[in-house]
């Protein structure tokens, strides 16, 4: 993308399960305006991509144009806000209804109260999808989080250590949940597995291209050349959400 004529690159969208971004509360300081949050397992996020059930969408004021929404994984809910600034989020939610399997891009709102910390959302991008893509990006996640969790194990990246003196996490215990997540998945496809009576390698081939078309699309979202959103950000009252 170029904008004043120097060119750049728009920060990565992390696969990260609501979990973990659920649980990082440190913020890192840059010279840009861009929101950098530090991860449990050692990365820094500014966006992120999730794929899962969009279970409720409230607007926050009649005819405001600003809803407060709700996205679940299977380890937890991504709480956060579209609006006007969010023009094609916005539009995708105003025709869906909840429940709705959605695939969503998103930049990330580090909310930081008198008592508690919370991380939001705010969607760029909200598009449906079918359950299998919502299953491969389970797995996909999961391969990211583990490959993340290797990483603080070893140790010596800046992050990393950042990380391990910030949250001190139970790796154990994020291993743990990651698999899981997979082994849920795994399992409500055994009966595919039963019904094509061939071998696990068979089932996953034909699952993968089943989904191929429909997962190509919802990478290609990841790395769009979306519109930069130029505005003061409103302030929110969040205290519902905190006492949920």
């Amino acid at each position: 993308m170029i904008a004043g004529g120097k060119s750049f690159r728009r920060a990565v969208a992390r696969r990260v399960f609501a979990f973990e971004l659920n649980n990082a509360t440190y913020r890192i300081e840059s010279g840009d305006k861009a929101i950098q949050l530090l991860l449990p397992t050692g990365v820094a996020c500014s966006r992120i991509f999730l794929v899962g059930v969009l279970l409720d969408k409230e607007e926050t004021r009649p005819d405001s144009d600003f809803w407060k929404v709700k996205f679940s994984d299977p380890t937890g809910v991504f709480r956060g806000f579209v609006g006007r600034f969010q023009p094609d989020a916005l539009e995708t939610l105003l025709k869906i209804e909840p429940p709705e399997i959605v695939a969503v891009v998103s930049k990330i709102r580090l909310f930081e109260g008198e008592t508690a910390t919370l991380v939001t959302v705010r969607p760029e991008i909200i598009v449906p999808v079918e359950r299998e893509v919502r299953d491969y990006w389970i797995v996909e996640t999961a391969k990211h989080t583990l490959s993340r969790i290797e990483n603080m194990k070893k140790g010596g990246d800046e992050l990393v250590e950042l990380a391990w003196r910030v949250y001190n996490p139970d790796l154990d215990a994020y291993e743990e949940k990651t698999k899981e997540v997979v082994k849920t998945v795994l399992e409500q496809h055994s009966v595919i597995e039963v019904k094509s009576e061939g071998d696990e390698e068979t089932v996953e081939e034909e699952l993968a291209v089943k989904t191929e078309k429909e997962r190509e699309e919802v990478e290609d979202l990841e790395i769009s050349d979306l519109d930069e959103f130029e505005f003061e950000e409103e302030e929110w009252d969040l205290s519902d959400i905190l006492e949920d």
